[in-house]
């Protein structure tokens, strides 16, 4: 009996995974907003009424697909502002993480840029609250840089905010320049530039925000 449950199981998330993977295919060419829900069953290739199974509505499929595209990433963004190395290096490791998940994951940076702002408020929701958590652990890793001495909690935290709006701004840059006409490496190099230039203002104004 067990292992019939079991293959039960793996088939439901077998099937979940398939309405994932089919809107997310739908969405690199429209909003969340527009996407039908007939739509995602024939891609999968089942009755509507199956749908209904493993998600209320298409808002409840966006919180999933929220919850897939940014949920693994919490290690990768501490990575990014750990205090190993100077402050170039952290900057370098940075952009090279961010660029690597972008090649990666393009489908999925793609949704949240275009649904961070979106007209579906259960999703965009559901982003803040990630990003609210991104900042959360970003907050605790300056924490532990010994020029987070005298910083105030409300400082520490507004600091973090902006690595977590730097890095969403370079990832949006970096999925431009797949897409661009010209020539992608080109592209790619002018984006890692200008984040490393961003980058380093962030890290001077931090140096001398207690001055």
């Amino acid at each position: 009996m067990s292992h019939t449950v079991g293959i039960r199981q793996a088939q439901k998330q077998k099937t979940r995974q398939a309405f994932l993977d089919a809107a997310l295919v739908l969405l690199e060419e429209q909003s969340l907003s527009s996407l039908g829900l007939r739509e995602v069953t024939r891609a999968v290739g089942v009755a509507p009424t199956a749908f209904y199974r493993h998600f209320r509505s298409t808002a409840d499929l966006g919180v999933a697909l929220v919850d897939e595209a940014l949920g693994s990433l919490h290690p990768m963004v501490r990575t990014t502002v750990s205090t190993a190395g100077d402050s170039e290096e952290r900057i370098t490791r940075a952009i090279e993480l961010i660029a690597g998940h972008v090649d990666a994951h393009p489908a999925h940076v793609r949704f949240i840029a275009r649904e961070r702002h979106g007209g579906v408020q259960p999703v965009r929701e559901a982003i803040r609250a990630q990003l609210e958590r991104f900042a959360e652990e970003v907050k605790a890793e300056l924490a532990k840089d010994p020029q987070a001495e005298g910083w105030s909690e409300d400082d520490l935290l507004m600091l973090a905010h902006l690595y977590v709006d730097q890095m969403l701004i370079t990832a949006s840059l970096f999925l431009e320049s797949l897409e661009s006409p010209e020539s992608c490496e080109d592209e790619r190099e002018r984006v890692s530039r200008l984040a490393a230039r961003q980058l380093r203002l962030i890290s001077v104004g931090r140096r001398h925000w207690l001055d």
